[in-house]
């Protein structure tokens, strides 16, 4: 049976009756991309509203859409699932899956839970296309050429959910896999991106399907001769200890956390570990880091979607001693002084996307970490 049998129309969208696909057929919608990025990210379904989507980062009903009932949800989403998946919501349970759409080449995931509203559904679209480095929005090329160069190392890149770290994470390890001839193990919750490399030897890893834990798949990772080593997020102190290591012991460690900004991942990652070991873990920190690049997601000042804002620091002797010592209050201010070592603000970056006409001055101050913004 395909899947415009199995999908049924139960949806009142104006005078017509949608099916799920038919709610799906906008992420493949040209219409809907924006310099080959998809400006569409998630769907929601909630019964009491309209469906939704997330369109450049905030939240729109679908235009004629009639509010959703519990039996409309559970109809729709449905076809996409396990037998049992509908089941286990009903007795509380909060079920993640994911569905392909061959005939688009579109994968999602799905998380589906109950509210006080009934049955309510998210669902994630998961490129197929890696955008290159030089497309992704660095602020300087040697970023990324940096991160090709290392031999070994810790790279954090760290932002909000939904700020675009798989997006750049993919990028760096897509290009380093064409570059290199290496091993390179992913462990991911989920799998956004299928990696593709000419040279490297590439094995992506899914929580709950591949290995039961980071610290688990990370340390079993250390025994399959890697050369480089993408942890989905630190969660954890064992995940953290073992990363660390990885990184002093010959491995390059890339991994992502939920900070706005580089000092931020900084004191998260010490942080996970009790007062007692802060000083011991900002030594190790200081000699194992490499760069943490910190991101957001702004608006472009022509409306055509967004682009990407980065913070960039890359740890030279300076910042490693204030890293070392935990001096972190002075972090940013030292990056200021290091931009001819490659690092950048958060600010200075935005600052040079004004002028270069990439997007508004009020977009900038609305994005930047200080309120001294308009004396940069």
């Amino acid at each position: 049976m395909g899947n415009s049998d199995r999908f049924r129309p139960v949806y009142g969208v104006k005078d017509q009756r949608w099916s799920l696909l038919d709610l799906l057929e906008r992420f493949a919608d040209p219409g809907f991309f924006s310099g080959g990025v998809l400006r569409i990210s998630d769907l929601h379904l909630r019964p009491g509203k309209p469906a939704h989507y997330r369109f450049d980062g905030e939240l729109i009903p679908l235009p004629g859409g009639a509010d959703l009932d519990d039996d409309t949800v559970q109809a729709l989403i449905k076809p996409a699932l396990r037998e049992d998946t509908l089941e286990r919501v009903q007795q509380g349970e909060d079920v993640d899956a994911s569905w392909e759409w061959p005939e688009k080449d579109l994968s999602f995931r799905i998380n589906v839970f109950r509210a006080r509203e009934g049955t309510c559904v998210a669902l994630r679209v998961l490129a197929r296309n890696v955008p290159p480095p030089e497309e992704v929005g660095f602020p300087f090329d040697s970023t990324w050429k940096e991160f090709l160069s290392l031999d070994q190392g810790l790279v954090i890149v760290t932002g909000i959910t939904g700020s675009g770290k798989s997006t750049t994470v993919s990028s760096l390890l897509t290009r380093r896999a064409k570059e290199r001839g290496e091993r390179i193990i992913t462990l991911e919750d989920p799998i956004e991106y299928i990696l593709d490399g000419d040279k490297a030897l590439v094995s992506q890893r899914e929580l709950g399907q591949h290995l039961k834990s980071f610290s688990g798949g990370l340390r079993s990772a250390l025994r399959e001769d890697p050369d480089v080593i993408f942890v989905g997020e630190v969660r954890d102190p064992e995940t953290a200890a073992l990363a660390l290591t990885a990184a002093e012991t010959g491995h390059v460690v890339i991994t992502t956390l939920h900070t706005k900004d580089a000092r931020g991942a900084i004191t998260r990652l010490v942080d996970l570990f009790p007062g007692e070991r802060s000083s011991e873990i900002c030594s190790q920190l200081s000699f194992s880091l490499s760069m943490v690049i910190a991101q957001k997601l702004v608006p472009r000042k022509d409306g055509q979607g967004r682009r990407a804002a980065m913070e960039v620091m890359v740890n030279h002797p300076s910042l490693s001693h204030l890293i070392r010592s935990g001096k972190w209050a002075q972090i940013t201010s030292q990056m200021e002084t290091q931009r001819r070592q490659g690092s950048i603000t958060m600010d200075r970056h935005l600052k040079e996307l004004v002028d270069s006409d990439e997007i508004t001055q009020e977009t900038a101050q609305r994005y930047a970490h200080t309120a001294t913004f308009e004396g940069l």
